[in-house]
């Protein structure tokens, strides 16, 4: 008798709602789609097409992006325009504005309230779209949140909502002090920051996401312990041990294990982990079926936490 594999799909996970429409809580980040920002030469189209493409036959109906997601020879807005229209009517395309990128790659991060609808009129057109669903106020220049106010932009975003180029606001690499200031402004449906097993400098962010009933979706949730997966730092080996032993009870990778601590952080929890690998895509999305006991989500939980760089 022949045993079939079943392979776990990104519905695993549970969903939440963003904003009007419901998300399976595993989705996809489009940035690792054109590998390194700082290619030289280019990467593999018909892989990354192929890889959007079997996302969304595995469930996943969120993808993050962003119009400075691009090397000189391809964007990641053009490959998801490319690979999944028409679009399926599930489907959730989550981008951000507020930094721009040169053609020559110099990074400009902040961008003034009223060049931000051009930012977003540069997203609808890479992705064919005529309204995008999530637009996210990305603030600052560094990996790190930064000090400042948000609201003006903010209420730019409200604007251009209003006037039904978007139908909802998020924000990006913010503290607590900048989404309650932004909240005072327009309906916050997420939060992106940066946020992991072993990078939780942003705990209050998480906490006051979950009391407001808004997504927290951590970028690099998986890049701080895995090689080569942030393409601005060198993985972090804390806790190496500790997560192995547990990945392996679980017959998992500990990117797995990575994986599904921060989607027991909360039902408000999304996770984006981002690939070009097809294999690795199915180990992310396989990853939201793993349920981790109270002892290792306490062994975790006692990992010597660094600071994010």
């Amino acid at each position: 008798m022949t045993t079939q594999t079943i392979t776990p799909t990104a519905d695993a996970a549970g969903t939440w709602q963003l904003g009007d429409r419901t998300v399976n809580r595993i989705g996809f980040g489009a940035m690792r789609l054109i590998g390194s920002p700082f290619a030289t030469a280019p990467g593999d189209r018909d892989a990354a097409v192929a890889v959007l493409r079997r996302a969304v036959e595995l469930g996943v109906n969120h993808i993050d992006t962003a119009a400075f997601y691009f090397t000189p020879f391809q964007s990641s807005n053009e490959l998801i325009a490319t690979a999944l229209q028409p679009y399926p009517d599930d489907l959730v395309i989550v981008t951000k504005v507020g930094p721009s990128r040169s053609r020559a790659g110099e990074f400009e991060p902040y961008a003034r309230p009223d060049q931000l609808r051009a930012q977003v009129e540069e997203n609808l057109r890479h992705l064919g779209r005529d309204h995008l669903d999530v637009v996210n106020l990305r603030w600052g220049a560094g990996q790190g949140t930064e000090d400042g106010s948000v609201a003006e932009h903010v209420g730019a975003l409200a604007e251009l909502r209003d006037a039904g180029l978007l139908r909802h606001v998020g924000v990006s690499n913010v503290t607590a002090a900048q989404l309650a200031e932004a909240l005072t402004v327009a309906p916050i449906v997420c939060v992106q920051n940066r946020f992991g097993l072993t990078e939780r400098n942003c705990d209050d962010v998480l906490r006051m996401c979950g009391e407001h009933g808004i997504a927290f979706v951590p970028f690099f949730a998986v890049g701080a312990g895995v090689e080569g997966a942030n393409p601005w730092g060198p993985a972090d080996t804390t806790g190496e041990d500790v997560i192995a032993a547990i990945a392996a009870a679980h017959d998992a990778t500990p990117a797995q294990v990575r994986l599904a601590w921060t989607l027991h952080q909360g039902g408000h929890v999304l996770a984006i982990p981002g690939t070009g690998n097809p294999a690795h895509l199915a180990e992310n999305v396989a990853a939201g079926a793993l349920r981790l006991t109270g002892d290792e989500l306490a062994a975790l939980a006692a990992l010597v936490v660094e600071e994010a760089r």
